[in-house]
């Protein structure tokens, strides 16, 4: 069977498979192929792998000797890894209790199963959960070469999106002033600062703010984040004309946050707005939204409508970039 891999010279081979489980990449079900000074890593996600690695189409045999949830239930299971915590999405108590019981007998390195038991929830945006395995909902994820601190039960935070901050942050430029509207614990933030941008977070929920900090410190760009407990429309006043760039992931009511953008937004400033709306017009009211609240002050220009991910049957999240620029 043909799956996507790396392919590396045989020498570096050991760095860059480790680069890629960083990265949460490497797929565990085949194995690692070597051939004529050649090492032929598998991963699951093609698209993320970074632009400097080779991926190729070859065959890989699959890994026999550790068993994975699909081997062990008989219904394709569906779940996300967050660190070493396993969430699923369950409603019935024997498919839930079958899946939790096949993530722990299996090859995952996992010390946690959750199941959602609410939708995300109030303004701190948290979910409940019942706990199938484990108990401990604090994590380290890693993602893109950073890493996470992040307590479920605490902050919002999904791996969902990773492919989509990460194309967001390959835009950042060094020098930069980066404004996350709604930062959670960094994952926006955490990686712009990396690229060399000076970046302010503003989040509603405590835990998440202090968790941004911790993040922050953790990846070696404390100096270059600045986390604030606060709505951030009573933060604004503060950072007028400041950014050069805005990220707005507040899906269903980032609309009601735009005046606050406008008021951030400097000379020349790119927003990534998120919206979940219906597939039949799933960009226009989020464009619509941002010129009334932009225009005349400036002059407004989408570069980007693009469909993140399907959200829920007929719903899209989708991701608007708009370039700002004051007329």
């Amino acid at each position: 069977m043909s799956v996507p891999c790396v392919r590396v010279d045989r020498e570096t081979g050991e760095e860059t498979r480790r680069r890629l489980a960083d990265r949460d990449l490497v797929d565990d079900g085949h194995e690692i192929v070597v051939e004529e000074g050649s090492l032929y890593i598998p991963v699951t996600d093609p698209d993320a792998v970074p632009e400097e690695f080779e991926v190729v189409s070859r065959g890989a045999p699959d890994r026999d000797t550790q068993d994975m949830p699909a081997d062990l239930v008989d219904f394709d299971p569906s779940y996300e890894r967050v660190g070493d915590v396993v969430v699923i999405d369950e409603d019935d108590d024997e498919r839930a209790r079958a899946l939790a019981d096949a993530i722990v007998a299996s090859a995952l390195p996992v010390t946690t199963v959750l199941d959602r038991a609410s939708k995300v929830k109030g303004e701190r945006r948290v979910r409940d959960w019942a706990v199938l395995a484990g108990g401990d909902t604090e994590t380290v994820h890693r993602e893109y070469g950073c890493e996470f601190a992040v307590d479920l039960a605490e902050v919002y935070f999904t791996p969902r999106l990773a492919t989509e901050r990460h194309r967001v942050t390959e835009q950042v430029a060094d020098g930069e002033r980066a404004f996350d509207m709604f930062a959670g614990v960094g994952p926006f933030a955490v990686p712009f600062a990396k690229r060399g941008a000076a970046v302010v977070g503003t989040d509603l929920n405590e835990r998440a703010i202090e968790y941004l900090r911790e993040n922050a410190r953790r990846n070696g760009v404390a100096d270059r984040v600045t986390a604030i407990h606060g709505d951030v429309r009573e933060v604004s006043d503060d950072y007028t004309d400041w950014a050069d760039r805005i990220v707005m992931n507040l899906p269903h009511t980032a609309d009601e946050f735009l005046d606050t953008a406008v008021r951030l937004a400097g000379d020349e400033t790119v927003v990534h707005y998120y919206d979940i709306q219906h597939e039949d017009d799933p960009y226009g009211p989020g464009e619509r939204a941002i010129r009334a609240a932009a225009e005349p002050e400036y002059e407004v220009a989408v570069e980007t409508r693009r469909t993140v991910r399907s959200y829920a049957p007929h719903e899209l999240n989708v991701v608007l970039d708009v370039r700002l620029t004051r007329t």
